[in-house]
């Protein structure tokens, strides 16, 4: 028999599982479908470590990595909301926060309030930390999106408007982002990726 610390780690790992059949509306590159959040997580963890010399102010690259890591979990429960999904986000918020107090729950106490304080963390945005997760979440589904041709932008109909505001308030987070944000959504416009 497992101690109860450890049965209760481990069921917490395989209700992670479900992140991998959770997809998102942006697409992998090398095929024909869409990123599950998993790799969405992967990936964001491997930019931390990768991009974090271009943060204007010093982060935590360990902490940013943790955030990154479980910031969609929540999506378990509470599924993905499309970043250009208005309806949506209306009841995002109250949707995501039971989600996060129901799987969190499944922790050891301990371990409940440090993934909970993590995923409040990135949620409020205000730390450098969670700003420069932030930025990277934002970045992240931009290049692919860019790289594969725009596919999402164009069949959500998206405007460079749009994509303008949802990432406008973390282009100065780190200078070389935020430049590499808007020459993205400049050249996608131009190309017509985006309405």
């Amino acid at each position: 028999m497992l101690n109860e610390r450890l049965n209760q780690q481990l069921k917490f790992m395989l209700e992670l599982d479900k992140m991998k059949n959770l997809y998102r509306q942006t697409y992998v590159l090398h095929e024909d479908r869409k990123e599950n959040d998993a790799e969405h997580s992967w990936h964001l963890a491997i930019m931390a470590m990768l991009l974090s010399e271009y943060a204007n102010q010093p982060v935590d690259v360990l902490h940013v990595m943790k955030m990154v890591l479980v910031h969609d979990v929540v999506e378990i429960d509470a599924g993905d909301t499309y970043c250009y999904d208005t309806d949506g986000y209306k009841t995002k918020a109250a949707r995501e926060e039971r989600a996060a107090h129901r799987i969190f729950g499944l922790l050891p106490e301990d371990q409940q309030k440090e993934f909970y304080d993590l995923w409040r963390e990135f949620e409020d945005s205000e730390t450098p930390d969670a700003r420069f997760a932030a930025v990277l979440d934002r970045l992240q589904p931009l290049l692919l999106n860019y790289t594969k041709g725009g596919i999402s932008w164009q069949e959500h109909g998206v405007h460079k408007e749009q994509v303008l505001a949802r990432n406008c308030a973390y282009l100065d987070v780190s200078d070389e982002l935020g430049d590499a944000i808007k020459a993205i959504i400049n050249d996608a416009a131009e190309k017509g990726w985006l309405k």
